[in-house]
């Protein structure tokens, strides 16, 4: 049964999307562009925050306001154009990508955002490769116009040969660096001359080139050797590419290319109103066993992606992100938990802005909703209004890092282990248990060196807690099972950790030791992630 004609309409407007890109692309300063043409602020800040200067808003994190980079994805809601858009803004930095990878499950689109200068960076490939993977609809935004870069026509070959997706720009630019002038909308036809001496507001207008003489026009803003390259240019693109397949794009096959600068503020409001026309509404969703769910599905269904503690320090508060898959949802309803397999009440929900939330009553389909958890949720759970509904899980993937904390004060060893506990369950961290010591002495996994830093880091900040790191020998960290893919305990020649969820856990030193352990156990398999 399908939702009312109502609740339908609502789905429908909704647009959810994540930005990816390499760290320093300009992510998050795009992403404060898109909330100030949403209206959401009014002042757009700087990545870095210098002395007097606005900190942009979707880095909340203390140390991510101090290294000018993000390190946990921030959900942002605003309206634009009778559009509801939830943006996600993700980590860049690899040592992030399980976070990163979770926030993609909870899309139904992406933009991809590309340096000028550098093209396809090593995280755009791997970030892209998830998208694939998932069949996610890519916008590209080539970022950073007014600085020197790679002429559009190499970047367009460049991300169609590194990506193996065909590319559709939407827009040309009229020169790159000093002598950038402005783009073509290649779909309205008209130029959008750029002026940096004018201020945000006016520092552009629109000439029309319908009915009028493009070579003319190029020539009386851009100097002679830049207006016969750009119309070179569009005379190869014009020539080269059909019109815009839409299914295409749908389908995770072309992505249509917009050029401009976050910074300057200039191609973002053509990109938001681009994206607003051809972003996809809530998608069908795969449940357990091999159907698919309906946004318009009568009822409420979701699943969490994303915890998150000491959004509010003071409350030592812990907030469990649903994505809304299908229906409506409503502050106090009941739902099934398919975990836990019972009952429970969603009390206290909110939306967001970075940090800063508002408690939310209605919410629908392609929403983000953050639930007020005391230790229900994980991530991964699925809840419906009406029996028992499993989506598809999400992976763990094995960490590189290893490292013991200690404490100076014995007294607060209880503390660091109740910490430890709450950064392990937002998938900050991963903790391994010797279980013949118990949990009084864990191992921490991480992906990367920088996870081990915002560990230290938040444990001071948040927790009051000096604690010492002293890393440890291992590199490999795998998950034995049988060719059934059930869990082994037992593993000849090593003893086993366990992991939160009670798995065993094969610990090593290098890569060696992972072959010969499985020489001499062939009739096992070591999983490098397991599902949640």
């Amino acid at each position: 049964m399908n939702v009312s004609p109502v609740i339908a309409e609502e789905i429908q407007r909704r647009r959810t999307f994540a930005i990816i890109s390499h760290p320093d692309a300009g992510k998050t300063t795009l992403t404060e562009k898109l909330l100030y043409h949403g209206g959401v602020i009014h002042e757009t800040g700087e990545v870095k925050g210098k002395s007097g200067t606005k900190a942009v808003t979707s880095d909340w994190m203390e140390l991510e306001r101090q290294k000018g980079i993000s390190i946990t994805s921030s959900v942002m809601t605003f309206d634009y154009q009778k559009l509801r858009v939830n943006l996600l803004d993700t980590p860049g930095h690899k040592d992030f990508s399980e976070d990163t990878y979770r926030v993609l499950m909870a899309v139904d689109s992406a933009c991809m955002l590309i340096d000028v200068a550098k093209g396809v960076e090593e995280r755009t490939k791997k970030l892209y490769e998830v998208c694939r993977y998932r069949k996610v609809p890519i916008f590209t935004f080539i970022n950073k116009l007014d600085r020197e870069g790679k002429d559009p026509l190499t970047l367009i070959d460049e991300i169609e040969k590194t990506l193996g997706m065909q590319c559709y720009p939407v827009t040309w630019p009229l020169g790159i660096g000093q002598r950038f002038k402005g783009i073509f909308n290649r779909l309205t036809k008209e130029l959008m001359i750029y002026d940096q001496r004018r201020d945000e507001v006016e520092q552009f207008h629109i000439v029309p080139t319908i009915g009028q003489d493009l070579s003319k026009l190029l020539h009386q803003y851009l100097d002679r050797e830049s207006a016969e390259q750009v119309l070179n240019e569009l005379e190869l693109v014009e020539g080269a590419l059909p019109p815009f397949d839409e299914q295409a794009f749908l389908a995770g096959e072309i992505s249509p290319v917009t050029f401009g600068s976050a910074k300057q503020n200039f191609g973002v409001d053509l990109f938001l109103s681009f994206f607003c026309k051809y972003a996809p509404a809530p998608i069908p969703r795969p449940i357990k066993p091999q159907e698919s769910l309906s946004p318009l599905d009568n009822r409420f269904t979701g699943f969490v992606f994303k915890i998150q503690a000491n959004m509010d320090r003071r409350h030592r508060d812990r907030v469990a992100y649903i994505r809304i898959c299908s229906g409506q949802f409503q502050r106090g309803m009941k739902v099934f938990h398919s975990r836990l397999d019972r009952e429970l009440r969603l009390a206290y929900s909110n939306q967001f802005v970075a940090q800063d939330r508002e408690t939310v009553d209605v919410a629908y389909a392609g929403d983000i909703v953050g639930i007020n958890d005391t230790g229900n949720f994980a991530i991964g759970d699925s809840v419906s209004s009406a029996g028992k509904v499993e989506f598809e899980d999400i992976p763990k993937f094995a960490p590189e890092l290893f490292a013991k904390l200690t404490v100076r004060d014995a007294l607060k060893r209880s503390k660091l282990q109740e910490a430890l506990k709450h950064l392990a369950e937002e998938g900050a961290i991963q903790i391994f248990i010797d279980p013949i010591i118990g949990h009084q002495d864990p191992l921490i996994g991480a992906v990367g060196e920088l996870q081990f830093e915002v560990l230290v880091h938040r444990l001071q900040d948040e927790y009051n807690l000096e604690a010492k790191l002293n890393r440890l020998s291992y590199t490999v960290a795998r998950w034995p099972r049988d060719k059934q893919g059930k869990a082994v305990f037992e593993v000849k020649g090593h003893n086993l950790y366990r992991d939160m969820q009670d798995q065993p856990v094969l610990l090593l030193n290098q890569e060696w030791d992972l072959n010969w352990a499985a020489r001499e156990n062939p009739e096992l398999e070591f999983a490098s992630s397991i599902n949640r």
